[in-house]
């Protein structure tokens, strides 16, 4: 048995349909289902339930959802993909930045959300990191050494790449968006003039450093106006 099946999925959503769809497909899979239809049910199942990730729609009766991420967020770090009619890049800014950690929108594919469950699981079990060594996928990084390898090639990256790759490490598989990454690595805003410029050139050149074919990236993907996200 792979290690998401028996996860406990909490479902979010006022359509009873989209509930029911969901309900049958994961457990069919699996999984161990939970459903709310509200935003004050969804943060007592959170509490209650224990969830192992969460699917949330913004769009619910009572609470925005914008609103349950940060309520959950003060309590908890279960795993929040977001399954929602909004599609608009602003929209999953908000939502990455109030603190989910994936954005889908509807109508979806369920195969799509079944590998993006997996991922989060994947990303959220214990943290694949043993002292000061982090990995994720093939990328080795020996933080007290300041050395990045992958198998036997080692990587040559000054302290600020280094820091960035750090990061988008430690959030493997997650988008981190371009504020996110700019106030850890610049503490400056993203609305700052030349800010994304910046970001932009040293994303460019830590490809260039750590991915085989940097106009094709298969480590480092942009997500277009929001972010990166590093694959795991």
């Amino acid at each position: 048995m792979s290690k998401d099946q028996g996860a406990r999925v909490l479902i979010v959503d006022d359509e009873k349909g989209i509930r029911s769809f969901l309900r049958v497909s994961l457990s069919s899979r699996g999984y161990t289902v939970f459903e709310a239809a509200t935003g004050l049910d969804a943060m007592e199942k959170s509490a209650t339930a224990h969830p192992d990730v969460i699917i949330l729609d913004l769009g619910l009766p009572d609470i925005d959802g914008l609103d349950v991420i940060l309520e959950i967020r003060k309590r908890a770090k279960t795993p929040i993909i977001i399954l929602s009619v909004r599609e608009d890049t602003q929209d999953k800014v908000e939502a990455l930045e109030a603190g989910a950690d994936d954005y889908l929108v509807k109508p979806f594919n369920i195969a799509e959300l079944q590998a993006r469950l997996k991922a989060v699981l994947r990303r959220f079990a214990p943290t694949d990191m043993v002292g000061d060594v982090l990995r994720a996928g093939d990328l080795e990084m020996d933080i007290s050494a300041h050395r990045v390898t992958a198998g036997e090639k080692e990587f040559d990256l000054t302290p600020t790449e280094f820091d960035v790759l750090k990061l988008l490490m430690s959030n493997a598989g997650r988008v981190v968006t371009h504020k996110q990454i700019l106030q850890a690595i610049w503490n400056k805003p993203e609305d700052l003039e030349g800010s994304l410029h910046l970001l932009r050139v040293t994303m460019s050149n830590l490809r260039g450093k750590v991915e085989t074919r940097p106009d094709w990236p298969t480590r480092i993907i942009t997500e277009p106006g929001i972010g990166y996200r590093l694959r795991s």
